[in-house]
């Protein structure tokens, strides 16, 4: 709302309406100012967001790179040499991995992102339009 109060209307019909048309600039004003700050609260916080899932992602990835290795001392412990360790480590990793991206192709083909649903939903609903049309004539 406005800070300075405007004078009161003293042209009848006219200025009642200049008056409301005054009253709807001001509350149209304080919406677009509530509306920034609301969007600009939100990015804020969005950006924290992201900025902590990347921290996040990069301690996880040091977190994991720890324990493989610790897996490959291990290994080798019982194996009796680190570099056979870390070639089974390392192959298992890999296969899985190779796995993994097999898979996540299969999932992400073109054909997947055509909506069958929505055809056949479509083709019922223009089916059933179709009879009602023709059982109304």
């Amino acid at each position: 709302m406005s800070a300075v109060p405007h004078p009161p209307p003293s042209g009848g019909l006219q200025g009642l309406l200049a008056e409301a048309l005054r009253g709807a600039g001001d509350v149209l004003g304080g919406e677009i100012a509530l509306f920034r700050q609301e969007m600009a609260d939100n990015l804020r916080r969005l950006i924290v967001g992201l900025a902590a899932m990347a921290g996040a992602a990069v301690f996880a990835v040091v977190g994991f790179l720890e324990l493989v290795d610790a897996l490959v001392k291990w290994l080798a412990t019982v194996v009796g040499s680190e570099a056979l360790a870390a070639l089974i480590v390392g192959v298992a990793f890999l296969v899985t991995g190779v796995v993994l991206a097999f898979f996540a192709r299969r999932r992400f083909s073109v054909d997947g992102l055509v909506p069958t649903r929505t055809g056949r939903q479509l083709r019922h609903d223009a089916t059933v339009i179709k009879e009602r049309v023709t059982h109304d004539e």
